[in-house]
């Protein structure tokens, strides 16, 4: 396998920034996502994705189907 570790660093800053010990008032709690809000955004996807794929021809949902494979295996590259 190829050696990676010649790659430079999207921020000049983090090298730096990784030396430095976090302090109390730098530690980062996780996100903490209301259930609710999650629950009625799931419950409207759910419904979308149904409404989508009925309105949709043969021909269009096949566009779709080869487009998202071309975009997975094209992806590494």
């Amino acid at each position: 396998m190829r050696n990676r570790s010649n790659k430079k660093p999207r921020d000049t800053g983090q090298p730096a920034s990784n030396d430095v010990p976090m302090t109390d008032e730098q530690v980062v709690l996780p996100r903490v996502k209301n259930a609710a809000a999650v629950e009625l955004g799931r419950l409207g996807g759910k419904k979308g994705g149904i409404a989508r794929a009925k309105k949709l021809t043969k021909e269009q949902r096949s566009e779709i189907a080869k487009k998202a494979a071309r975009a997975r295996w094209n992806k590494g590259k």
